[in-house]
């Protein structure tokens, strides 16, 4: 009789201690469908990329963190969404994703404030300029922001020529390329250069270099890395001096319907991972990017790394200073004082490269 007792006490035991495991799993299972809100965050690059690696999964997880898990984001890379990088902004304006990461100067003439950042030698490095971006986009552009709310307006690192077979030292040696460029400034400066200009998004720039339709790039060595063209690109000419040839502002934003139907204390996280420290880190990210790449291509055979001296790069300027004329220009037909947009937009590069 006592063992049986014994014995039915144990069971008990057990099947107590059992179902108190059910009620925690049932609790942890709870907690991890506990999201509250489901954010798609879409993108044109590969998920090894630096900025989906070192920004976009942090940015996540911090989000994640201090919603409590009430807010969950999702994202997809390399355009698993549907549709073209030019494409990005209207997804997010329309709701089709939650929030974008796209290039500005994919949609001529609908940020035309902002090409004021593709012009040549504007920029310096991706995490000064970032801020500097942001500052600007934030004065200037919002009224082109209908419909979104913006994460953070940046740039990308310092664009450098990169070419298959033929090195470029001198504006000559520009003559007859076919060059991929990602917006229209940086297009007419190609153009103005004696290269042909062929526009495409950066993700399409693989196979139009396995399949002859162009000779080289423009880009930064962070996406040179990304897409692998190291393998594809054998001459990378630098610029002397502190301001890079070129850059192009970018663009994280969301849904602003789905923002605003957040709760206040959701929009506060949101807020808080938005602005210009986000501009700038996702800068930094970029600028860190481009070190290994650098690295990898010095020590190639089969690269080769070329510096432009002083006189040659001020050649290259004069044309990048004929192409920013020409912008003005351009922006007073259209009732913009394009001068002096210009002129803020060098003061805030040089602003936020003098702080720490």
């Amino acid at each position: 009789m006592t063992s049986t007792i014994t014995a039915w006490r144990r069971g008990a035991r057990t099947l107590k201690a059992a179902i108190a495991g059910i009620g925690l799993a049932a609790i942890a299972a709870g907690s991890a469908a506990a999201a509250d809100v489901t954010l798609r965050l879409h993108h044109f690059f590969p998920p090894t990329s630096p900025v989906h690696v070192h920004y976009f999964s942090d940015w996540k997880k911090r989000v994640e963190e201090q919603s409590q898990g009430r807010i969950e984001v999702k994202i997809y890379p390399a355009m698993q969404l549907g549709g073209t990088p030019p494409a990005l902004f209207d997804q997010a304006r329309s709701g089709q994703a939650d929030i974008i990461w796209t290039v500005m100067g994919y949609t001529p003439d609908r940020f035309p404030e902002a090409e004021v950042f593709d012009l040549p030698f504007l920029p310096r490095s991706a995490e000064i300029t970032s801020q500097a971006a942001h500052d600007f986009a934030m004065r200037h552009l919002t009224e082109r922001f209908a419909g979104v709310k913006v994460i953070a307006a940046h740039v990308h690192s310092p664009g450098l020529i990169h070419t298959r077979d033929r090195a470029v030292r001198t504006p000559e040696d520009m003559q007859g390329l076919k060059l991929r460029g990602p917006s229209r400034l940086i297009n007419s400066f190609i153009q103005a250069l004696g290269a042909e200009p062929v526009g495409m998004p950066v993700p399409q720039t693989p196979e139009a270099l396995s399949r002859g339709v162009i000779d080289g790039t423009v880009l930064p060595l962070e996406a040179i890395g990304a897409l692998r063209l190291q393998e594809l690109l054998h001459k990378h000419s630098f610029f002397a001096g502190d301001n890079a040839l070129y850059t192009t502002m970018m663009l994280v934003a969301m849904n602003e319907t789905r923002y605003t139907s957040l709760p206040d204390d959701l929009k506060a996280v949101i807020d808080a991972n938005s602005g210009i420290k986000e501009a700038r880190a996702i800068g930094r990210v970029m600028d860190q990017a481009d070190a290994p790449v650098l690295e990898a291509v010095s020590a190639s055979a089969s690269n080769e790394v070329i510096r432009l001296t002083p006189e040659e790069t001020a050649r290259f300027r004069a044309v990048g200073d004929e192409v920013a004329k020409a912008w003005v220009a351009r922006m007073a037909e259209r009732g913009i004082d394009g001068e002096a947009l210009l002129a803020e937009a060098r003061d805030l590069v040089a602003k936020y490269a003098a702080q720490p």
